[in-house]
C-alpha cells in the first residue's frame, strides 16, 4: 500500500497512526468481520491496542457518530418526505443506524486510536521492527 502523508486522509482510509500505510481492519466494511483489527500493523508492527479495554472510549465516540446519523436522517426525512406518520421516522432512522454499524465502529476505533493511543506519524517508520 502506498503512504499518505497526511495524518487526516489516513485517518479516513483507516490505516495504521504511526506508518499510514499498514490497514487498521483485517476484513471489509460490510463483510461479517468488519470489527476484526491485526494485533500489529503489517508494516511497521505498531500495536493496535496500546493497552487492554482501550477501545472502550470507542463507546462515546460511537454513540456521538450515532446520534449524528439519527439527526441527519430524521431532518432529511421531514424535509424530503413532507412529515411523515412516525413509523417512517423509527424506520427511517433504524435502517440507518443499521446500514452505518460498520462504519460507525471503524472510525470510532480510529479516532480512539489516533487522538488517544499516543501514536504519532513517523514517515521513515516503515518496514523497520518496533522498538
Amino acid at each position: 500500500m502506498s503512504r499518505i502523508d497526511s495524518s487526516a486522509l489516513a485517518l479516513l482510509a483507516l490505516r495504521c497512526p504511526r506508518c499510514h500505510e499498514g490497514p487498521l481492519f483485517s476484513h471489509a466494511a460490510f463483510s461479517t468481520k468488519f470489527a476484526e483489527m491485526p494485533k500489529h500493523c503489517p508494516v511497521c508492527e505498531q500495536a493496535y491496542e496500546p493497552e487492554p479495554g482501550f477501545y472502550w472510549g470507542a463507546m462515546f465516540v460511537s454513540y456521538g457518530f450515532t446520534v449524528a446519523i439519527f439527526a441527519i436522517s430524521g431532518v432529511l426525512l421531514y424535509y424530503l418526505a413532507g412529515d411523515p406518520p412516525l413509523w417512517a421516522y423509527v424506520v427511517t432512522v433504524g435502517l440507518a443506524a443499521l446500514i452505518t454499524t460498520p462504519l460507525v465502529l471503524r472510525y470510532s476505533r480510529a479516532l480512539m486510536l489516533y487522538l488517544f493511543g499516543g501514536v504519532r506519524y513517523e514517515p521513515n517508520r516503515a518496514g523497520l521492527p518496533r522498538p
